[in-house]
């Protein structure tokens, strides 16, 4: 199913209301499933499988990795320590500019690594939990929208085509995050701007793909392809940037990513009924519910 023409879009006059709102959506998700125990079911389960893939993680990435990462800094304090002690008496004070170096190299590493981890929980947490998380996004849609779900047909041929496009889509993912995210690291030999560029590039297409993973649910079910998912990220923006970064950062967080990455599906799945699906699908699925959201 193709998305609709903008016919009456949102106003500019509510985009930074927008981009307030865009953050709120994993605390709105979380609040409905505390009050919808019928709910719950769908969310336990996923979290479950989060918790098993959780400690894989942890125990072969983070701890090994906050290892190197002190070793690393270690090293290279020690470096700076031995320069530092050939210099002359007056330059000394640069020994202090060592230790705020390594405690900044430090955060930044630490930083990264939780950033990779918190990424690959997601993958792998999506990919296990995939039959769940689909009939929770299918609940929260009735609940919503207060029509049945849109389905694609249930037959085996059909489940052949929703694996290979479950799989086209992880491969065009990772081709998106290889076509921008190489030439972005190359935008780190620029003088002075070239990290700053790569900083907010980088995050910005970490966002991209965190609001298509949480999103995907509804946007699959109506089969839209690749690119028209990426254009209903833009089309909602400005909330769907400031949805994604919540999300983003919510799922960089050790511990807290296990509850969630459930939260941000089911916070995916409210934000496409509220942002998209009144202006882009509501009249082509003849429904009489299709009214702009409240902004």
């Amino acid at each position: 199913m193709k998305p609709l023409q903008i016919k009456q879009p949102p106003s500019l006059i509510h985009a930074p209301l927008g981009l307030i709102l865009g953050f709120t959506y994993p605390f709105r998700a979380l609040g409905l499933f505390i009050r919808t125990p019928n709910l719950w079911g769908y969310v336990i389960v996923p979290i479950i499988v989060n918790i098993i893939v959780g400690i894989l993680l942890y125990v072969g990435l983070l701890f090994p990795g906050l290892n190197g990462i002190e070793v690393l800094v270690s090293n290279l304090d020690h470096q700076i320590d031995t320069w530092v002690a050939n210099l002359p008496t007056w330059l000394r004070y640069l020994d202090v500019s060592a230790v705020i170096l390594g405690w900044l190299l430090r955060m930044v590493l630490v930083g990264a690594l939780l950033f990779v981890i918190g990424f690959l929980l997601l993958q792998f947490g999506g990919i296990l939990g995939a039959p769940w998380y689909g009939q929770l996004s299918e609940k929260l849609e009735e609940l919503r929208t207060g029509k049945p779900a849109v389905l694609p047909p249930n037959s085996l041929t059909s489940i052949f085509q929703d694996i290979g496009r479950a799989l086209l889509f992880e491969l065009k993912k990772i081709a998106l995050q290889l076509g921008i995210g190489i030439p972005l690291l190359l935008l780190n030999f620029l003088p002075v701007y070239g990290s700053i560029l790569f900083t907010i590039g980088g995050f910005s297409l970490a966002a991209t793909v965190t609001f298509l993973d949480f999103v995907d649910a509804p946007l699959e079910r109506r089969r839209l392809k690749f690119r028209e998912k990426l254009k209903m990220f833009r089309l909602a923006l400005p909330a769907s940037g400031s949805f994604a970064f919540v999300c983003l950062g919510l799922i960089m967080i050790p511990f807290v990513n296990l509850l969630a990455i459930p939260v941000c599906v089911g916070s995916g799945t409210l934000f496409f009924c509220d942002r998209l699906w009144p202006y882009y699908f509501a009249s082509q699925e003849q429904t009489t519910s299709a009214e702009v959201p409240p902004v």
